[in-house]
């Protein structure tokens, strides 16, 4: 007996399958960084949490704050503002989004946690050649009028990059 994951979609009363369902887009945890909005898939958030100030490492990454305590595992924390180039200030609602990948589980302070969407799979283009940072933009959504961009987890907080 095949076990077939499905979703309901309540306003139309359709059933689809989980396999059509992601051929039909992906799912982003949406954040912002200024007045910039970017995604990462939803299968590498583990959870959202409060800012919380991190513990500084000597001999850290410039863009790593440091480390915290999650429920007794030791988190490194990236600064997206700083390993971007945001200006301004950290707003007082900052989250820290953690984020598995491999073996590797980091925390990256974000300003806002804005949604979770679901963008069409042709509502998105390859990152534009000569960018800044091309190697960790995955591609740039279009939606309603904005520009998401994805990025590439793994490329971005490879374990070099924040190691401590």
């Amino acid at each position: 007996m095949a076990l077939v994951m499905a979703t309901h979609t309540p306003t139309t009363g359709t059933t689809v399958s989980m396999d059509a369902a992601m051929d039909e887009g992906r799912r982003l945890v949406v954040f912002s960084l200024g007045d910039e909005e970017y995604g990462v898939p939803i299968t590498l958030v583990q959870e959202i949490i409060r800012h919380t100030t991190p513990r500084s490492i000597p001999g850290s990454s410039p863009d790593v704050e440091g480390v915290i305590n999650l429920r007794g595992r030791i988190i490194p924390v990236v600064d997206l503002r700083r390993r971007f180039g945001v200006g301004g200030g950290r707003p007082a609602e900052a989250k820290i989004v953690i984020v598995s990948l491999r073996e590797l589980t980091v925390g990256v302070v974000v300003d806002e946690v804005r949604e979770v969407l679901t963008l069409p799979s042709g509502a998105c283009e390859p990152a534009p050649p000569g960018t800044d940072d091309s190697s960790v933009v995955e591609a740039v959504g279009k939606l309603d009028g904005r520009l998401v961009v994805v990025l590439d987890m793994v490329r971005l907080l490879d374990a070099e990059a924040v190691a401590a």
